[in-house]
């Protein structure tokens, strides 16, 4: 059950074949027109501009742009497991959200208290980053630090089985 509006009542909204079809096609060319979607699919924009207004009044979707790290100028991403002691891992991953650096943080269960994610644009800016601002931050006891060295899968829109 997803909701229509947030202050109304929930609604229920099932996705058909039609509504995966168009899903595709928008996480193929986000900017891809109604007419060109209704073209592909074989149905009429009307039908389609319908559709779209359906999934995204009931959050099940919305389109956005998605940036490419290496275009973007970044050459490193390094994924941080972190250890927090003497304040709550909550507190520190706020705080750790606040970095222009950190494009990811998650509370997890395990080994770490938090995962992050940071993407810098060479060594001087991740040692800038590790050494300078991320020790300002206090309750950080342990800090497990992975370059990344190859992505062979990243999907930002990725959600699952709808």
């Amino acid at each position: 059950m997803v909701k229509e509006n947030k202050n109304e009542a929930d609604k229920d909204i099932v996705l058909d074949e039609v509504d995966h079809r168009i899903i595709e096609m928008l996480q193929i060319d986000g900017r891809m027109s109604i007419r060109d979607i209704a073209d592909k699919i074989g149905y009429t924009s009307s039908i389609v501009r319908k559709r779209i207004q359906r999934m995204t009044d009931a959050d099940v979707m919305r389109v956005v742009a998605v940036t490419d790290f290496k275009a973007a100028g970044y050459e490193l991403m390094l994924a941080i497991g972190i250890e927090v002691e003497n304040r709550s891992a909550e507190d520190v991953g706020m705080e750790l959200a606040e970095l222009d650096e950190v494009f990811s943080v998650n509370m997890t269960t395990g080994l770490h208290d938090l995962d992050i994610m940071v993407a810098a644009r060479d060594f001087e800016e991740l040692s800038y980053f590790l050494h300078d601002k991320f020790q300002n931050i206090e309750g950080i006891a342990k800090l497990t630090p992975a370059i990344t060295v190859d992505v062979f899968r990243y999907e930002s829109g990725w959600v699952g089985e709808l």
